[in-house]
């Protein structure tokens, strides 16, 4: 089975899975060429168990037009998460998280497909696109953020913190590294072959 590379972003209303609310989910799901199968999105009621984060808090209040993004339709957690799992299993492939930063909206996706859907479909296959550009640019890995990637990498779209406009940003951002990458490669496979002959 192909991969499909499942970019996703989240909104939370605190740092640490278990013990913040996943307020937020987007999922786009992509082949390798860019090319966009189908999306998930919900917004999701918070845990009343959960404590809310004061300094989120103080940042989604400068936020005010996301914040109201994902307080629409609100849905719980034992609803919609079992619905993005079965998404996740209609993808025509293997899903692999890709996010920015992973270890973030990696640890909410874990906890709550895991709380609420009894099981994870990724496991822990996930990409981090940051550390893919370290690797890319040659670099540290804090000189590898957004500011340090090559114009060409990104399509005109805009991060506005509504978690699937963030995830299709990103998707598209990965994709073209993808593509990058193996034109770099194929490039120096041509070059390889043209010396020896």
């Amino acid at each position: 089975m192909s991969e499909i590379y499942v970019s996703t972003d989240v909104e939370t209303d605190g740092p640490v899975a278990g013990r913040h609310s996943m307020l937020s989910i987007g999922s786009a799901a992509f082949l390798a060429d860019k090319t966009l199968l189908s999306t998930f999105s919900a917004n999701l009621e918070t845990l009343p168990e959960l404590a809310v984060d004061s300094r989120t808090a103080a940042w989604w209040a400068t936020q005010p037009e996301a914040w109201a993004a994902c307080r629409l339709n609100l849905e719980h957690p034992r609803a919609a998460m079992p619905r993005y799992l079965a998404w996740l299993k209609a993808l025509p492939g293997k899903p692999v998280f890709v996010a920015y930063p992973a270890v973030f909206d990696f640890s909410f996706v874990y906890w709550y497909l895991t709380q609420f859907a009894g099981e994870n479909p990724f496991g822990y296959s996930a990409i981090d696109i940051k550390t893919y550009a370290m690797a890319m640019l040659r670099q540290a890995y804090r000189a590898s953020g957004k500011q340090s990637m090559p114009a060409e990498w990104f399509d005109p779209v805009s991060h506005s913190h509504v978690a699937l406009d963030d995830a299709l940003e990103q998707g598209s951002l990965f994709c073209n590294m993808l593509r990058a990458n193996l034109e770099r490669v194929e490039r120096g496979l041509k070059t390889r072959v043209d010396d020896e002959s």
